[in-house]
């Protein structure tokens, strides 16, 4: 029979999905290259884009009020118009994975890392999706990359713990844990101890 372990409550519950928000530009002056635009061209680029809102922030817009179903039509608009396409499938795949469209989410993110392979949202969420629906070895893999591409990302090192303790890779689990305790504040440690002692314990009885 498979042993259990028994975490103790409000400890297991994974931490949510990360939406992706528009990325930052390059300065390509910073990197050797020369910028063709003047001051006043740039200024005037400025105020042609700001004065129309796009697909993809009024997608955003509609995800954080909670319309869910008309920031979905938004986000896949801003696919369609070559706006933030990968941060667009990211948010897309996010709603699908709250509606429990779980096949779906996942085609959604893996289209955002077609189009950005180091997107780090993406590979987390996709690990939330895979614990979610119980293969554990592909949410591993996809929690270990987001770890890999943002290192200091703290709610990644939580669920892969969690994802290693299920597994019963206990001792994976409690060093994955203690990384995510460096990077958390005290205040939010009485939980985590205790699934740490729990894991502890389960090693110990493991090994008489």
């Amino acid at each position: 029979m498979t042993r259990i372990v028994k975490f103790p409550l409000n400890s297991t519950s994974k931490l949510g999905f990360k939406k992706a928000r528009r990325r930052k530009k390059v300065d390509l002056e910073k990197h050797g290259q020369l910028n063709l635009f003047t001051a006043q061209e740039k200024e005037a680029k400025v105020v042609s884009l700001s004065s129309r809102e796009s697909s993809f922030e009024r997608a955003l817009q509609l995800d954080e009020a909670h319309n869910f179903s008309l920031a979905k039509e938004y986000y896949q608009k801003a696919i369609e118009n070559k706006e933030s396409v990968a941060d667009a499938w990211c948010n897309l795949g996010v709603i699908q994975s709250e509606e429990h469209g779980f096949s779906q989410a996942i085609d959604s993110f893996t289209h955002c890392l077609k189009e950005e392979p180091r997107h780090f949202e993406a590979h987390y969420n996709l690990g939330n999706v895979y614990s979610e629906v119980g293969n554990l070895g592909l949410a591993k893999i996809h929690y270990e990359l987001c770890i890999a591409i943002e290192a200091d990302f703290a709610s990644a090192y939580y669920n892969l713990g969690l994802s290693l303790a299920l597994a019963n890779d206990y001792r994976g689990a409690i060093n994955v844990l203690l990384k995510y305790m460096d990077l958390t504040p005290e205040s939010e440690h009485d939980n985590l101890n205790k699934l740490i002692k729990s894991l502890q314990e389960t090693l110990v009885n493991k090994a008489q």
